[in-house]
């Protein structure tokens, strides 16, 4: 039987989530976006009620929630804010490499640690040079005798300059392309540099940083899985946090609809509220039809992961979607705003500029399409 309803675990984890975002993280939301503060009380708080490393095995200190459960939480503290859920929800996928392929020492060496206190983890992939093309990446890890020495550069990593330890991708065969990567847990104080804050358009209130990895030495047992493993490490990776990032979405078109909802019915032209006039009806409308859509798809790739399934077409799907539905709907509440939602003293300007990232980052939504099709045309067996 197909059932579209939570439990009441979930529906209790969804309700701490959203007290939380509604009593801790919506006060200061706009604060937080102005100023680009990183919201470090707020993760402490989040993760003193278990809101972080909520995937991490119960062996480890986490909860070992399921998917679903993590992507309702996500929702919920993105409907808040997404920047501010972004840096409480990063370290899901800085360990999730580790859990797929990790060796139990690592595990219990780097894992434990994010849940013996709120500390923060960062995840290594994306570069200035190869961005979407992993296989061009130029960060190199030499294996010298009892370790591997890394060289390079990685760009965009969330929480970059607060992470204590790094996943980190780094060619191991140059001349195999993505069939010659490997992944590696490389702690902070190896040596790593944090090179600079990057000032974006939005999710202000998240720090991403460029890191600089200036020949540091790991040991042979920092590496993660088998070598020249990386790759589908990271793919397996992306394909279990992809969900999560959808949620994220669906979270801040929720509160971009919600605000866009409230002031239809509070502003007055031509006599009554703008939500009496057709044009505005429909788009509410189309908001309301096009963010259940995109949690059906959030839920449904997420239900795929717990039943032990390969969700990589149904995760590109709803990463795709529900990224551009953030974007529209966002788009759509700051034109039901009309000149006012241009303005930065009111919330849907922070919304639109929050939802254009969820078309950005884990894949864009080209290469969710790209994704897509390559699963469709695949060879059945």
């Amino acid at each position: 039987m197909v059932e579209f309803t939570l439990n009441d675990e979930q529906l209790a984890l969804r309700d701490l989530a959203h007290d939380f975002a509604e009593k801790e993280i919506r006060p200061v939301a706009w604060q937080y976006d102005r100023d680009s503060t990183f919201p470090a009380e707020l993760i402490k708080k989040a993760w003193g009620l278990g809101l972080m490393n909520y995937h991490v095995p119960e062996r480890f200190g986490g909860a070992g929630i399921g998917y679903l459960d993590g992507v309702v939480i996500d929702e919920e503290l993105s409907w808040g804010c997404s920047g501010i859920s972004s840096s409480i929800g990063c370290n899901s996928l800085a360990v999730a490499p580790l859990l797929l392929a990790g060796s139990e020492e690592l595990k219990r060496r780097y894992v434990e640690r994010l849940t013996a206190e709120p500390l923060l983890a960062s995840f290594c992939l994306t570069e200035p040079d190869a961005g979407s093309d992993v296989a061009a990446m130029k960060t190199r890890a030499v294996r010298n005798k009892d370790k591997y020495v890394i060289t390079g550069s990685k760009c965009f990593i969330t929480n970059g300059g607060y992470a204590t330890f790094y996943t980190v991708y780094a060619k191991t065969d140059l001349d195999a392309g993505h069939r010659g990567i490997s992944c590696f847990v490389v702690p902070r104080d190896a040596g790593v540099i944090v090179d600079k804050h990057e000032d974006k358009m939005g999710q202000r209130a998240s720090n991403t940083a460029t890191v600089t990895f200036p020949e540091v030495e790991v040991p042979l047992d920092h590496r993660i899985g088998g070598e020249n493993d990386g790759f589908k490490i990271a793919m397996a990776t992306l394909d279990r946090t992809r969900p999560n990032i959808a949620a994220m979405a669906t979270g801040v078109a929720r509160a971009a609809f919600e605000f866009a909802v409230q002031y239809a019915q509070e502003r007055v032209q031509f006599g009554v509220p703008i939500a009496m006039h057709q044009a505005i009806q429909f788009m509410i409308a189309d908001m309301a039809t096009e963010i259940e859509a995109a949690r059906l798809l959030v839920w449904k790739s997420a239900v795929q992961l717990d039943h032990g399934e390969r969700n990589t077409l149904l995760s590109s799907h709803a990463k795709r979607f529900a990224g551009d539905v953030a974007m529209k709907v966002a788009t759509d509440a700051v034109q039901v705003y009309g000149g006012y939602g241009f303005i930065k003293d009111y919330p849907v300007e922070k919304l639109m500029r929050d939802a254009k990232i969820m078309q950005l980052y884990e894949g864009t939504a080209q290469i969710q399409r790209i994704v897509i099709a390559r699963e469709l045309f695949a060879p059945r067996v």
